[in-house]
């Protein structure tokens, strides 16, 4: 088989790692890629955009591509599955009307609402004035959220009500995110660890992933500014069997059931996360796709043929497959240039990856390019250094034992993930 990744990032370098490990694949090809997947085995990476569905389409036909698979949610939402399928190609993703639940939180809010799946209460608004004058009135300091596609960097927690005006008038008068941010929630602020549960699903059956946890803020002990995540691990502690039940029954299953009673059956990688609050398991979001940078502990500990399970999903037989799923836990540390999520700093040279694999680990790119041999840093997060153990604390070793070995001018990180939120 020949396949096409969309996409360019450590979910992107996970997922081509763990494809080309089938013994059904031949080739790989990656567009655009990074530094991580051009050197992958049987991986080659393309100079085509992800948000080119165009060209990523003429390119499938003109190579007679067996599988697309599509990482990040931009093309998602823009269609690409729609297309593909229109042309006759297999892809592995949900349609645009499907991918809804992620590129608008307006419409995933509703859905939810409409379906009894339980969730943050929200009012959604277009109008800046009408949005302040609600903060007002509230009780408490609410989140902010852009309900488009705003790269991991719409939601907002202001510490103060007047500081939720100000966000509301960056997002909504000043364009902070563009016209992803024309329309936003004020939502109820939850409180409670969090935790993310993948699916793989056909549009009418589900295969659960080991559920995980991410550190979305940029410092130790959960402080600073969020990002797109700086580490995560699997599967998390707080994730117990009548738990993982209670979200197939409450969350998931109603999820899938909705979608398709509504014309749009998911299939694809349904992400949703979870907050875990003193009124019961609640979603904060969902995503239309693998998770970044879940799928760097998700995908090491799969030891099935994800091209499978690929495969099933698109002929809407996953009932007929049961996934093997290693013992033991992953860790992933996510190495960021500094000044991430702010301005940072592109084209550092990366030094050492050879030593972190010696050590046993896993090394992801995220943000990474190579010229003439070298690796340079090409974005905000960089690396996502993995490490397997026979439980948490001895993954999250190996990972920091593998990271030691790394160096670039600047980079960041967490010190403290895989300590389960408390």
């Amino acid at each position: 088989m020949n396949l096409l990744l969309i996409g360019s990032g450590g979910r992107e370098h996970a997922l081509a790692w763990k494809l080309s490990q089938s013994a059904q694949v031949e080739r790989i090809f990656v567009a655009p890629g990074n530094g991580g997947t051009a050197t992958t085995a049987k991986c080659e990476n393309l100079p085509i955009s992800d948000s080119d569905l165009t060209g990523l389409l003429a390119f499938a036909q003109e190579r007679a591509i067996d599988l697309t698979v599509v990482g990040p949610e931009v093309p998602l939402v823009a269609g690409v599955v729609d297309r593909f399928q229109a042309a006759g190609l297999r892809i592995f993703g949900p349609v645009q009307a499907a991918a809804q639940l992620e590129g608008s939180k307006a419409f995933s809010k509703a859905f939810m609402h409409r379906h009894g799946i339980p969730t943050a209460q929200a009012q959604v608004f277009s109008d800046f004035e009408s949005a302040a004058d609600f903060v007002g009135i509230l009780g408490a300091v609410p989140v902010i959220k852009a309900s488009g596609l705003a790269a991991g960097k719409g939601v907002i927690l202001p510490d103060s009500r007047d500081e939720a005006v100000d966000v509301l008038r960056s997002v909504m008068v000043e364009g902070r995110f563009g016209e992803a941010g024309a329309t936003v929630l004020i939502e109820e602020r939850l409180t409670g660890p969090e935790m993310s549960v993948l699916a793989f699903s056909d549009g009418r059956s589900l295969c659960v992933m080991p559920p995980a946890q991410d550190h979305k803020r940029r410092g130790d002990g959960d402080t600073g500014p969020n990002t797109g995540g700086m580490g995560a691990f699997a599967p998390s502690p707080l994730a117990t069997p009548e738990l993982l039940a209670e979200v197939e029954r409450t969350i998931l299953r109603p999820t899938i059931d909705g979608m398709a009673a509504e014309g749009a059956p998911y299939v694809g990688v349904l992400y949703t996360g979870l907050m875990l609050t003193d009124d019961g398991v609640k979603v904060i979001e969902f995503n239309c796709r693998f998770g970044d940078p879940e799928t760097q502990v998700v995908l090491p500990l799969l030891e099935s043929d994800l091209v499978d399970l690929m495969q099933a999903c698109i002929d809407g037989r996953l009932d007929a497959m049961t996934p093997v799923w290693r013992a033991g836990a992953a860790t992933t540390v996510v190495m960021a240039s500094g000044g991430y999520p702010g301005d940072y700093a592109k084209g550092e040279p990366i030094d050492g990856l050879a030593g972190a694999e010696a050590a046993g680990c896993s090394v992801f790119h995220a943000g990474t390019s190579l010229a003439d041999g070298q690796l340079l840093t090409n974005g905000g997060r960089v690396l996502s250094v993995t490490g397997l153990g026979d439980d948490l604390a001895g993954a999250a070793q190996k990972a920091y034992a593998g990271l030691a070995h790394i160096s670039f001018d600047g980079a960041v990180w967490r010190t403290d993930i895989a300590r389960p939120q408390q």
